[in-house]
């Protein structure tokens, strides 16, 4: 059995679930923001945070990165700033400066919003597991327009890391989804992991470089971390027919001194919507179609 709670995290407030195995902060007015992920039994707080800013609600519009404070926020219905759907559409989306509704419902907590320039309108039950420690996401996302919309979207988890530490996905194939922000270069695809006779899967000493890549093929739909050391694992479950793709972005120093790595199953290949649309590699809703699908996440003892 979970309860719930409120309470205020840099005078923002969080409700958290708990139960036997987890501790779970979730901030509603702040697009959601899963704000803390912890295991009870060892105290590990798997989320990475910039402790140099605080939990607060940005402007819509605001520049991502400068912004960046870690955690767990979503990404939709866009990545870069572009034109698309009519409008221009800000960094990173519309979902992370969102403040969305929320109502407790038994032993879950329920978020709702619209997306106020594309018309999307975004709902997610998190649940906590009752036998292992498990955190279920179960959405339903609405095309409440008249009109045909694109989109990307993507989970946008940061995760503490060590060096050795391992991303765990089952892809055949990944690219370079930006040269400048990656360590690669601008490679031609390759097998995942291996790139340039190296493994891109093991985490390096912070070295100031990044990681952004794309990786397809996905054989299940799976994507985590694994800390061989600590023993513990934090691993996204999904649908593969929603989420056919699987990003990864990591700073090893590399942007602005964080050394983090962010784990993002995602619905579009590249980031740029517009060419994702071009590719037909792009969400799509028709007015009123709809999708609903569950995501879960394990966080705890790495499983053999």
């Amino acid at each position: 059995m979970s309860r719930l709670e409120s309470l205020l995290v840099d005078q923002t407030p969080v409700v958290r679930l708990e139960d036997r195995f987890l501790r779970v902060d979730v901030a509603p007015s702040i697009g959601g923001r899963i704000v803390h992920v912890q295991d009870k039994e060892t105290g590990y707080q798997f989320l990475w945070h910039n402790e140099r800013l605080r939990l607060e609600r940005s402007a819509p519009g605001t520049a991502y990165d400068p912004h960046f404070y870690g955690g767990i926020d979503e990404v939709l219905p866009g990545d870069v700033p572009e034109f698309f759907n009519g409008v221009m559409n800000a960094d990173h989306g519309e979902l992370w400066t969102l403040p969305l509704e929320s109502r407790v419902e038994g032993e879950s907590l329920v978020l709702a919003g619209v997306l106020p320039l594309c018309g999307l309108a975004y709902e997610r039950r998190l649940s906590l597991g009752a036998e292992e420690p498990v955190i279920a996401l179960d959405y339903r996302l609405e095309n409440r327009v008249d009109e045909r919309r694109v989109f990307l979207w993507k989970m946008h988890a940061a995760l503490h890391v060590e060096p050795g530490d391992q991303i765990v996905c089952p892809a055949r194939k990944a690219s370079v989804a930006d040269p400048q922000w990656s360590r690669w270069g601008n490679v031609t695809p390759f097998s995942w992991p291996i790139v340039e006779g190296r493994r891109a899967d093991l985490i390096p000493p912070p070295d100031g470089t990044t990681d952004f890549i794309f990786l397809y093929d996905l054989q299940d739909g799976t994507m985590g971390w694994r800390s061989h050391s600590r023993g513990l694992e934090f691993t996204v479950h999904f649908d593969r027919c929603i989420f056919p793709y699987a990003c990864y972005f990591a700073s090893y120093g590399g942007l602005d001194g964080h050394y983090t790595a962010i784990l993002e199953p995602c619905t579009a290949m590249p980031v740029s919507v517009n060419e994702a649309a071009r590719l037909g590699q792009c969400s799509s809703l028709e007015p009123g179609e709809q999708i609903v699908t569950r995501v879960t996440v394990y966080a705890g003892p790495v499983r053999l």
